[in-house]
């Protein structure tokens, strides 16, 4: 029995380790001189940030935080200035030694990692875009995209070629031998972000990338960028102080309050069950329109057909995934409810009467 009790141990942590590409398990960081004895301070007597700063003269920048991210996901970390996002996110490239816990990409404790492994890993595992942009202005826009290349000593032709190629990926080609003070502050952004594809890291960082720039050129790189992590399928952590940004770019996000982390979920989870009166604060201005899926509105088949008989195949239709608002409009050019569909077969019904339940009454999805 207890064989066959290991065995499962031991596939449940392959799968676990297949399906995540960063685990976080228990990550403090105190800031201070006595961070160690503040944060034992913290664990046997629970004391509050502000009790720590007054007793040991340390700050508490991440609590107690553990999460699992996936392979290839968008994975958005958000929170209001000192909430402790951009600390938790300098872990995973080891810009900060955590006081306690364990932060582990794919598979591979990264604070065991010596110098030159950890360099190695900087270089070519992972990748951070930064919100100033961080441009060499001696270099030409071709010659800052290639720097990580460079320094993984990379023959000049075979890295000016692919520091070309990405260039284009990022539609800058023709700028190439331009300098950052000629470019705009999008185009600036772009190439901050090719320069980090250059380098084909697994995993990418982005820290506020887009919150320098004016609104229109935010959204529109939102879009380019949305597109871009479809085609090239980067494991990426999105830090942002922005829902809306969160909820446009966001796979799932996780909210952060005083260090440490609130909720975990899909930007529809979130806002459909907040977990607490702060989260229900933090999401009142989006609205469910925006964020609301067909699959977790819709009524199944076998419910609709049990109280009303079959349903009509000839009624329009929409997929699982569209939103709230794609669902209405096709609803108002129907004049009655909709079907959803996926893989051609009809999942369920979307009546006016569910639709009212949740944009009025502000009813909890499925």
């Amino acid at each position: 029995m207890q064989k066959d009790t290991s065995s499962n141990t031991r596939k449940n942590s392959a799968k676990h380790l297949h399906d995540t590409a960063i685990s976080i398990e228990h990550v403090w960081k105190v800031f201070g001189d006595r961070s160690a004895d503040a944060l034992q301070a913290i664990q046997a007597d629970n004391l509050s940030k502000t009790e720590v700063l007054e007793q040991f003269n340390c700050v508490v920048g991440v609590a107690d935080v553990s999460l699992d991210i996936r392979p290839g996901e968008i994975f958005c970390v958000m929170g209001l200035s000192g909430s402790g996002k951009s600390t938790l996110v300098r872990h995973f490239n080891r810009l900060l030694e955590p006081t306690s816990g364990k932060v582990i990409v794919d598979g591979r404790d990264i604070l065991q990692l010596n110098a030159q492994e950890l360099s190695v890993y900087r270089n070519e595992k992972i990748a951070m875009v930064f919100q100033n942009f961080a441009l060499l202005p001696h270099r030409s826009v071709l010659d800052n995209i290639a720097l990580p290349l460079e320094i993984r000593a990379m023959n000049k032709n075979e890295r000016l070629a692919r520091a070309q190629h990405v260039l284009q990926m990022v539609e800058l080609d023709g700028w190439g031998n331009k300098f950052a003070h000629e470019l705009s502050g999008g185009m600036q952004q772009r190439v901050g972000l090719a320069r980090a594809l250059a380098a084909d890291p697994d995993v990418l960082l982005m820290d506020e990338p887009f919150s320098a720039l004016d609104p229109l050129i935010r959204r529109q790189l939102q879009d380019e960028f949305i597109a871009l992590s479809k085609m090239m399928n980067k494991t990426t952590v999105f830090i942002t102080h922005d829902l809306d940004e969160a909820v446009r770019v966001g796979n799932r996000i996780a909210i952060m309050r005083d260090g440490a982390i609130v909720q975990i979920g899909t930007a529809e989870e979130i806002i459909t069950r907040p977990a607490d009166d702060y989260v229900t604060d933090f999401v009142a201005g989006i609205s469910r329109l925006k964020v609301v899926k067909a699959k977790s509105l819709m009524l199944k088949k076998a419910e609709v057909e049990q109280t009303s008989g079959p349903i009509s195949s000839d009624l329009p239709a929409v997929s699982t995934e569209e939103n709230l608002t794609e669902i209405i409009q096709k609803m108002m050019q129907s004049g009655g409810p909709v079907l959803v569909k996926e893989g051609g077969k009809i999942k369920g019904v979307i009546t006016s009467n569910r639709v009212l339940q949740i944009v009025i009454e502000g009813a909890e999805t499925s």
